[in-house]
């Protein structure tokens, strides 16, 4: 996230480009993967600067690389950031399907995960409760 100076009378024409308010700071900043050429007459050196070296330290400490089996660009978007958001446990699948439901096309890439074994788990654990019988193992005929 690179942090703009911008003048009152120029917010209008920052925000027509792109750039965000960020309330707590009381700036006007530009997302994290959207292009700051348009917004060079805003940028104080600082700010970028610290921006820059920021991205290259993640990059270098692997902290943005994705996991095993996971696409560019899946997941949701957090809208406030301009990030993606998967869980701790995430699987891309090759097609959309719901995975709370058994689908003998995503088992093979579900099963032996961390997410398998979560779902399974909690699967277990609420099919053990009063009243919820209706809840499948995964793997179990119902």
């Amino acid at each position: 996230m690179v942090f703009l100076t911008v003048p009152y009378a120029e917010k209008d024409a920052a925000k027509a480009l792109g750039a965000r308010w960020n309330p707590t700071r009381r700036r006007w900043y530009v997302a994290d993967g959207v292009a700051t050429e348009p917004f060079a007459k805003w940028i104080d050196a600082a700010s970028a600067s610290a921006s820059a070296s920021a991205s290259a330290s993640t990059a270098s400490s692997g902290g943005g690389a994705a996991k095993p089996g996971a696409k560019a660009g899946s997941g949701r978007v957090d809208s406030y950031q301009g990030k993606t958001v998967v869980g701790v446990n995430y699987v891309a699948l090759e097609h959309d399907c719901n995975p709370l439901e058994e689908c003998p096309r995503c088992r093979q890439t579900l099963e032996g995960t961390p997410w398998w074994a979560a779902r399974t788990s909690l699967a277990a654990l609420v099919g053990g409760m009063p009243g919820t019988s209706t809840i499948r193992t995964p793997g179990k005929a119902s």
